[in-house]
């Protein structure tokens, strides 16, 4: 399997609201989609070793969607988790305070259907949206 893929932003606030954004489904559903054309019109998280987050994903012209689960394997709260997708791909999020900014850091494995560029602008894409709202609310 390819190496993981990397992503991150610095987003200015404090890293217990970042985290709260992140994790909680009343926020997930306000940024979790890559571009205006898609939402998350709901989003629920059992956030627990063993307990599994749930978002789906929608093109807002009803052309598209998806369910993306994870089960999570490892969580120090405040300051990382780690999830397992139905497919065995692993993803782990972590957060560094940086004076009054957050640093946000998303090491994920690839999947084999699309190219690396791909998913990585793809999952950029949604943490952009979640920068931008995390900062702005």
């Amino acid at each position: 399997m390819a190496s993981k893929i990397t992503i991150n932003a610095t987003i200015l606030a404090d890293k217990n609201k970042v985290w709260n954004y992140y994790t909680q489904p009343e926020h997930i559903t306000q940024w979790n989609f890559a571009d205006p054309s898609w939402h998350c019109p709901k989003a629920s998280n059992d956030m627990q070793v063993g307990g599994t987050y749930s978002a789906r994903m929608e093109a807002r012209d009803g052309s598209f969607g998806f369910e993306f689960e994870a089960t999570y394997d490892e969580i120090s709260d405040g300051e990382h988790f780690s999830y397992t997708m139905p497919d065995g791909r692993q993803v782990t999020v972590t957060f560094h305070e940086n004076d009054t900014a957050t640093d946000l850091v998303i090491a994920f494995d690839p999947e084999n259907q699309n190219p690396i560029e791909m998913q990585q602008s793809g999952w950029q894409a949604i943490l952009n949206n979640f920068k931008k709202y995390a900062e702005s609310h």
